[in-house]
């Protein structure tokens, strides 16, 4: 099984910017479909962004459409979540995950997932 490492969390002030990185093992990295989800606290795990096999298809939640672009290099069995004009509320720990099916909104359909890094923003 695909195990995932996140990196690039840290803390910024409101309106800036991180892009989080997700180092997939194995050389099956091109056969899942990857997403990013997050949890803060008190709250429940949710979707952020996911990302299809090849990188053609993506999904956002409407909270961080416009602003966080998910995107992967298969060559380097990466996902990354580039979160521009980031806000308090985006405060959380954000996971990644890997689905072998087609993975989308629901957490559910991932298999896989990596052990969280933290992001806060300051207002």
């Amino acid at each position: 099984q695909v195990q995932l490492v996140e990196s690039g969390g840290g803390l910024v002030q409101a309106g800036g910017s991180l892009r989080l990185s997700c180092a997939a093992s194995g050389r099956t990295f091109h056969s899942y479909a990857m997403g990013w989800f997050r949890q803060a606290p008190g709250r429940e795990r949710e979707f952020v962004t996911s990302i299809s096999r090849s990188g053609g298809v993506t999904y956002y939640a409407d909270s961080v459409k416009g602003r966080f672009t998910i995107s992967r290099d298969n060559a380097k069995n990466t996902v990354y979540l580039q979160m521009n004009s980031l806000k308090p509320e985006d405060t959380a720990v954000y996971y990644c995950a890997a689905s072998t099916s087609a993975g989308a909104r629901n957490s559910r359909n991932y298999d896989a997932w990596g052990q969280g890094t933290q992001v806060t923003v300051s207002s």
